[in-house]
């Protein structure tokens, strides 16, 4: 009994450990893209910009946030493995559900705006 108990002991230490490293790399993709897009930003303020370069940048820093909020949603997947209640577990499926919206939402804007970008490179 000593063995599974230390064994849960384990299990749960490194599934947190776990959970905060992924956690980490996505706080780094949201803030390397969110630094590469506001210096894109500030560079089309000086120059002068068309539709496509504003859509570059736009396409660019929706392509981090989606890479970020997939790391997020595999660590809130691996903190329910061993959540203790319930409750956290409902707060856990709340707070992935909005990630996964906010996920579909970010591809689907992203997939549109490569389709336009397709009709007006192709006659």
């Amino acid at each position: 009994m000593e063995t599974l108990s230390l064994m849960k002991e384990w299990l749960v230490f490194w599934t947190e450990v776990s959970a905060t490293l992924i956690d980490a790399i996505a706080l780094v993709i949201v803030v390397v893209g969110t630094i590469e897009a506001a210096i894109g930003g500030f560079l089309l303020m000086f120059g002068s910009p068309d539709g496509h370069e504003k859509r570059a940048v736009w396409l660019r820093y929706a392509r981090w946030l989606v890479a970020a909020l997939t790391f997020q949603l595999a660590a809130d997947i691996i903190e329910t493995s061993i959540a203790p209640s319930w409750d956290d577990v409902g707060r856990l499926a709340v707070i992935a559900v909005i990630r996964t919206l906010l996920n579909y939402f970010l591809e689907r804007d992203l997939e549109d705006v490569r389709g336009r970008q397709r009709e007006s490179v192709t006659p």
